[in-house]
C-alpha cells in the first residue's frame, strides 16, 4: 500500500538554518503541503558565522538568486580563501585558497611536480611558492577579484569563490523568498512539544499563548537548545571536545578599515584563534577560545586589542561543545544546523552543514509512512560529513610546533582520531591524499592546510621521475606566468563590488 505524501511540514526556528530550509520547502506548497515556520522574535540567532565557501553558490542558484541582488542585500564581499597567521608556528602565514593548484601531467599531481621541482640539486631559483600556480591565491595576494570564465581551457576557469555577508540579512533575504512561495511564518514562543504515546512521534509544538501547530514532519532549526531532536526525543550528544577543546566565542563588529581583502583570516592565539571577516558596510570579528586556557576577560582584551577599527558594539558571548547528535533524523523530526551538531567557524563550514542537511532531506523526502530505512540513510550521510569536517579542523591543531602556551601543547600532543591519523601519515610519507569519496573538502584544500600545517613531506611520488626536469620547468615557468598575469587583469576586489553589486 502506498503511504500518502505528506501533508505539513513544521520548521521551528528561524535564523539561516530555518529561513535557508523554509526557501527550498517552499516548492512543496504547489504540491498541497502547507510549511509553516514558527519563531519568536524574543529569542535572538546565534549569527556568528558570516563566511562560507563555495558550494553556496549551487544553493543560491537552485533558489534562483540573482548574485547581485543577493550581495546587495546582504552587504557582501566576495571570499577567495582563508589565511591562516600564526598555526604552524608564530611568525608565519598561509593560504588555504579556494580553486586547484596548477594542472596535472600524465596523471601526477601537480603538488607532486612542484615538490620535486623545489628540491632537485642543485636548487631550481625561479620554481616560487606552490601558491604561485593557483589562480586564488594569488588574486587574493593582489585584493582582485572577477568571475570565473564558462570556458574549461581558460585559467580563470580554475577560480572558485564564496562570500562573507550578514547573516541575519542572509536569513532576512530568504524569508521574502519563503514567504512569497507559500511559507506561513508563527511568531511565538513553544511552550510544550506533544508527543504521541503510541510511538513516540511529534504531533504538535503548543505555543506559549496556547495555539498548537500539529504537523506530520517536523523540521528543528532551535539552535543550541535543540528543542526538538535533543529535549523532546532524547537524542544523545557526542563530544569531540577531546579534540577541540575550544568552547567560547566573543564576536563584536568594527569599523571597516584598511583595503577590502577577499579572504577571511584567522589568526592563531595564546587559547584559541581570531576570525577577521570583511563586509561591505563593516567588519565581522571574533574569538573562539578554551575556557580550560583563557579567562572571558583574557579573551575579550585578546579580540579588542587586534581589531582594525572601532568597536561597533560590545562584544558578544557564545558558549558551545564542539560535537554531534547522536542521529539527526529521528522519528518525525530532523535537525538543521546548531540544534544537530556544532563545529566551530574555522573552515565556515557552519552555513554549509545547514546547506548539506537540506540537501539530504530533499533527497530522502519521506512520506507518511516513514520509512526507517529513509533515516538510517540520512544519519549515515550526515556522521560521515561531520566526521570529515571534524578531522579537517583537527588538522589546524594538531599538526604545529606551537609550544608557546599550555593550550597548544595540549592540542599538538592529543593523539588525533585514527581517520586523521591516517592521513597524516599518508601525507608526511610521499605527499599523497587521498580524500574520501564525496568528501567536502577536495584534494587541494588538504594540500593547502597539510604543506601550512604539516610541512613537506620525506619524499615525493616516485613517478615525479618519468618526467624531465627541464620540460616541467618551462611548464612550472609557463603556468606561473598565464596565472599571474590573469591575476593582475582582474579589477580590484572594491572595485568590482562598487561596479557590479555595491549595498
Amino acid at each position: 500500500m502506498t503511504a500518502k505524501p505528506l501533508d505539513r511540514v513544521v520548521i521551528v526556528g528561524g535564523g539561516a538554518a530555518g529561513w535557508m530550509t523554509a526557501a527550498v520547502l517552499a516548492r512543496l506548497t504547489a504540491a498541497g503541503t502547507s510549511v509553516t515556520l514558527v519563531e519568536s522574535e524574543e529569542i535572538g540567532t546565534v549569527g556568528v558565522g558570516e563566511a562560507t565557501i563555495p558550494p553556496l553558490l549551487d544553493f543560491n542558484r537552485f533558489l534562483g538568486i540573482d548574485e547581485d541582488a543577493f550581495v546587495r542585500a546582504t552587504g557582501a564581499t566576495f571570499k577567495l580563501g582563508i589565511e591562516f597567521v600564526d598555526w604552524a608556528r608564530r611568525g608565519e602565514r598561509y593560504l588555504h585558497p579556494f580553486g586547484t593548484f596548477g594542472r596535472d601531467v600524465q596523471g601526477i599531481k601537480f603538488h607532486q611536480l612542484w615538490l620535486r621541482q623545489a628540491r632537485v640539486d642543485p636548487p631550481i631559483a625561479d620554481t616560487g611558492s606552490l601558491h604561485d600556480y593557483c589562480l586564488a591565491s594569488v588574486a587574493a595576494r593582489m585584493a582582485r577579484f572577477t568571475r570565473p570564465s564558462g570556458d574549461p581551457a581558460a585559467v580563470l576557469s580554475s577560480l572558485r569563490y564564496a562570500f562573507h555577508f550578514d547573516a541575519a540579512l542572509y536569513a532576512r533575504f530568504l524569508r521574502g523568498i519563503a514567504e512569497r512561495g507559500g511559507v506561513v511564518r508563527v511568531e511565538g514562543r513553544v511552550a510544550q512539544i506533544d508527543l504521541a504515546p503510541e510511538d513516540g512521534f511529534i504531533r504538535a509544538v503548543q505555543l506559549a499563548d496556547g495555539r498548537r501547530i500539529e504537523g506530520d514532519l517536523f523540521v528543528d532549526c532551535s539552535g543550541f537548545r535543540s528543542l526538538l531532536l535533543g529535549e523532546a526525543l532524547g537524542v544523545p550528544f557526542t563530544s569531540w571536545q577531546r579534540w577541540l577543546p575550544c568552547d567560547r566565542a566573543l564576536a563584536v563588529p568594527s569599523a571597516s578599515a584598511g583595503p577590502l581583502l577577499p579572504y577571511t583570516r584567522a589568526t592563531a592565539e595564546r587559547a584559541g584563534w581570531r576570525w577577521r571577516i570583511p563586509l561591505q558596510h563593516r567588519t565581522g570579528n571574533g574569538h573562539v577560545y578554551a575556557s580550560a586556557f583563557a579567562s572571558d576577560a583574557e579573551a575579550a582584551d585578546t579580540l579588542l586589542q587586534g581589531l582594525d577599527g572601532a568597536p561597533a558594539a560590545e562584544p558578544r558571548p557564545l558558549r558551545f561543545v564542539a560535537g554531534m547528535r547522536e542521529r539527526l533524523w529521528e522519528r518525525n523530526c530532523i535537525a538543521i544546523g546548531l540544534a544537530g551538531g556544532f563545529l566551530e567557524p574555522l573552515e565556515s563550514t557552519s552555513i554549509h552543514l545547514i546547506q548539506s542537511g537540506i540537501t539530504r532531506l530533499i533527497s530522502l523526502f519521506p512520506d507518511n509512512g516513514h520509512a526507517p530505512v529513509e533515516r538510517e540513510a540520512y544519519n549515515r550521510l550526515a556522521r560521515a560529513e561531520y566526521e570529515q569536517v571534524r578531522d579537517f579542523l583537527i588538522l589546524h591543531y594538531h599538526a604545529t610546533e606551537r609550544d608557546d602556551s599550555d593550550f597548544w601543547r595540549h592540542c599538538r600532543t592529543t593523539p588525533p582520531p585514527d581517520s586523521l591519523a591516517y592521513k597524516l601519515e599518508l601525507w608526511r610519507a610521499r605527499g599523497r591524499v587521498l580524500p574520501e569519496a564525496g568528501s567536502l573538502f577536495t584534494e587541494d584544500s588538504w594540500i593547502a592546510v597539510l604543506m601550512g600545517q604539516a610541512g613537506a613531506p620525506a619524499s615525493v611520488d616516485p613517478l615525479v621521475a618519468t618526467l624531465p626536469v627541464q620540460e616541467t620547468r618551462r611548464f612550472l615557468h609557463h603556468l606561473r606566468t598565464v596565472i599571474g598575469q590573469t591575476a593582475a587583469a582582474m579589477p580590484a576586489h572594491d572595485q568590482f563590488i562598487a561596479r557590479h553589486c555595491a549595498a
